[in-house]
């Protein structure tokens, strides 16, 4: 059985290629000369559209690229998951909008709890785990409370929607716990999901800061008919600082991104720093909290994570409305100032963002307004 593991791995792996063509980003090789800055030439911010849907859900989280037409899912549309629900309670948001680069919009999805195909402990709250995989498959991760008290934050699943915006089946257990981003490779019929997870003991913890924090990698099969089956799961990176929060319900290790060269880069909130998890796509035990690329400076509490088509890492900050590109070898070399609402500005503004086809922007998610902008 392993062996076939290991082949849909190394299946899924040669996938990155093939993505990195069609506009999805992957660092390069260690070692590989770094372009100029990604978003250094970008000097406008466009908002695409509100995304609150007619059910009045806010606090847009998870932000996702849709790369092929397919039933709903339309090429260059942008999906985005909701955290809270009308009365701004987190962990209770359940739709995911589309957003079309002509600023129109639709609801792909709203769930309900009382109507998923499988367990998903605690119920709907939709997190920045955002991910459109091969044939048209749609996972987005639930880490549900009761009105949006961290006290009664629950495991969560990972959600499993077809093309039509329909769930099919859930991912629960498996070190699914509070599943909050996640970044995934495909090449059609296999998946590889990379998933940080931010219950570990904080519910219990009340507040306090621990070390459970962890990111999973989860191999699913993504067949063009039939339910995706979860077939694999790996530990690959464990011993984040993570801790409930009564304005942000919970802070942990939050954007994930994959490189070429198989190192998963990991916005390590509490710790103001980016992560690297060598081997992530074969390794076989957790590298820990991975080795630190780039710590302080205008990093400031990174949530959202994307790597650039030039192989710098993006991360957006949630001390402010920043985004930040810092190169794989630890330089920050360039920074936008996306959000100045609130006091202080910008602070909790920013989460998911993702970048735009052909290299042609980054589509971020603004909470302090709930909409979808494009920085190009």
């Amino acid at each position: 059985m392993w062996a076939k593991h290991q082949a849909l791995l190394a299946a899924a792996a040669g996938a990155a290629g093939a993505l990195l063509a069609a506009g999805v980003a992957l660092a390069p090789a260690a070692g590989a000369s770094t372009p100029a800055s990604f978003v250094g030439g970008f000097k406008t911010t466009t908002t695409v559209a509100s995304t609150v849907p007619k059910n009045g859900d806010l606090n847009p989280y998870g932000v996702a690229v849709v790369r092929r037409s397919e039933g709903k899912l339309y090429k260059g549309d942008v999906l985005v998951s909701n955290f809270n629900s009308s009365a701004n309670t987190q962990g209770t948001g359940t739709t995911i909008v589309e957003v079309a680069p002509n600023h129109t919009t639709k609801l792909f999805a709203q769930i309900s709890a009382a109507n998923l195909p499988g367990k998903c402990p605690g119920g709907i709250g939709l997190t920045t785990a955002l991910s459109v995989l091969g044939n048209g498959w749609v996972v987005v991760g639930s880490l549900p409370t009761v009105a949006g008290n961290p006290a009664t934050s629950k495991a969560g699943c990972l959600l499993v929607l077809n093309s039509r915006g329909q769930v099919v089946e859930t991912f629960h257990g498996h070190g699914i716990n509070g599943p909050w981003d996640m970044t995934a490779i495909s090449n059609g019929r296999v998946s590889t999901l990379f998933v940080t997870n931010v219950l570990n003991g904080t519910v219990a913890a009340n507040g306090k800061v621990v070390h459970g924090g962890t990111v999973l990698r989860l191999l699913v099969t993504t067949p063009a008919y039939g339910i995706p089956k979860l077939i694999a799961e790996q530990t690959v990176g464990s011993g984040f600082k993570e801790r409930t929060d009564p304005a942000a319900l919970v802070i942990g290790p939050t954007g994930v991104g994959l490189g070429r060269n198989g190192t998963l880069y990991v916005a390590d909130t509490l710790n103001n720093r980016i992560a690297a998890i060598p081997n992530a796509l074969f390794r076989q035990s957790s590298a820990g909290t991975g080795m630190t690329v780039s710590r302080n400076g205008a990093i400031e509490a990174p949530l959202g994570l994307v790597t650039a088509p030039n192989g710098d890492l993006l991360t957006v900050n949630s001390a402010n409305g920043n985004l930040v590109e810092t190169t794989p070898g630890g330089a920050q070399v360039s920074l936008k100032v996306l959000d100045t609402s609130g006091s202080p500005a910008g602070a909790g503004a920013l989460f998911g963002l993702a970048v735009a086809p052909c290299g042609h922007g980054v589509y971020y998610v603004d909470d302090a307004t709930n909409t979808l902008d494009l920085l190009h």
